[in-house]
This record gives C-alpha cells, sequence and structure tokens, in this order.
C-alpha cells in the first residue's frame, strides 16, 4: 500500500487550508492565528461607506478580538494620517470589519495588527504588498506586543505561500530558536510600533 491508496481508504479531505493567493484588493490583509489543529492563516477584511464614523464587526468574533478591533479603530481615529486622511475625513465613514469562515469561532489578541492594517487599507484605497502575512497585538499608543504560537504560525505561512512575516520586535527571539528548515525561505519583518507595520506593507 502507498500514498496513492489513501483516498481509497481513508476518503476525501475532510478540511483545506486557505491560500494567500486570489485574496489581494484594498481592505484585505493576511493574519496568522493558533488553534488547536496547529497554525492557520485568517484574512482581515475591510470597507468603508459614507457614514459617521461608525464601526461595526461581523464573522463571529470573540469579545478579546471585538476589543482588538475598537482598539484599531480609535487609533487609527487619532491618527489618522496613518491613513492619509484627516479627522473630519475618518468622521464621514462607516468601517466595517468582516474576518471570513463565520461558523467558525475566532478569538484573541494576535490580530491587532492585522485589524488596524485592514482598516488603513480599506481607508487608503490601497492594497498591501502582496505575500506577506503578520500577527501581533497591539496597544491603545500603538505599541506592538508580542504573541505565541509562533512556530506553528510560520508553518501556516508557508504552507500558504508567504514570504514575509510581520512580527513583533520581542517576538525575535522565539524565530532565532525554530531550526532553520522551518524558517528556510522566509523574511521576517520585527515591528515595534504599528506606523512600523504601516510603512512596511505599502
Amino acid at each position: 500500500m502507498g500514498p496513492e491508496h489513501l483516498r481509497e481508504y481513508l476518503g476525501l479531505p475532510t478540511s483545506f487550508h486557505d491560500d494567500v493567493k486570489g485574496n489581494e484588493g484594498p481592505g484585505v490583509v493576511t493574519g496568522l492565528a493558533w488553534t488547536e489543529m496547529g497554525g492557520e492563516i485568517l484574512f482581515v477584511e475591510s470597507q468603508v461607506s459614507a457614514g459617521k464614523g461608525n464601526l461595526s464587526m461581523t464573522g463571529n468574533l470573540g469579545d478579546v478580538m471585538k476589543e482588538s478591533a475598537q482598539i484599531a479603530w480609535q487609533y487609527i481615529k487619532a491618527h489618522p494620517e496613518l491613513a492619509d486622511i484627516t479627522t473630519e475625513q475618518f468622521m464621514a465613514k462607516d468601517i466595517h470589519v468582516h474576518v471570513p469562515e463565520g461558523a467558525v469561532p475566532k478569538d484573541g489578541p494576535s490580530a491587532g495588527i492585522t485589524l488596524v492594517s485592514s482598516i488603513v487599507s480599506a481607508l487608503r484605497g490601497q492594497a498591501p504588498k502582496t505575500g506577506y502575512a503578520m500577527t501581533g497585538e497591539m496597544t491603545l499608543r500603538g505599541r506592538v506586543l508580542p504573541v505565541g504560537g509562533i512556530k506553528e504560525k510560520i508553518l501556516a505561512a508557508k504552507r500558504a505561500g508567504v514570504h514575509t512575516i510581520i512580527i513583533a520586535e520581542e517576538n525575535r527571539k522565539d524565530v532565532e530558536d525554530i531550526k532553520e528548515i522551518y524558517v528556510k525561505g522566509l523574511t521576517f519583518v520585527y515591528v515595534k510600533t504599528i506606523a512600523d507595520v504601516i510603512a512596511a506593507i505599502f
């Protein structure tokens, strides 16, 4: 019995992993998440419309992830220059943030920098660089904090065709502890602030 017999005995695959290809465009940013099944990529989508400065969120998000979206929204409101707009222009727009696969619960703080990047991208009407993914918590002051599950997230990034990972400076030691075979072909951008993240993806 060989690999060609796997389908005969096990049946068709029950799950499929996302790929970064085909997910380009303004407002769409690739994040990295840890799950009990290992690392996964997730896409954060933001859309802007005329409105009154409101934020709405969909995608079966947990309380911590909703708080991360609120922090991202509030930070951009306080620093609209990140999105190349004024405060008045920001307050004349409504922002909708969606994380696809609504049947799957999502939570945790590590999507913080992905959420702010997605909103900035949508407000600019500018797509981020392709082949990039990121993970990191953000504070209301714009600092990027380290997160866990780095090895699993790196494996998910490689599987999805990512070539550059944006990660907190304080996670550098975690990357350096990983065997070279797992990080070969990847470039890491270590950041300390949200401004560093935005500079890296545009």
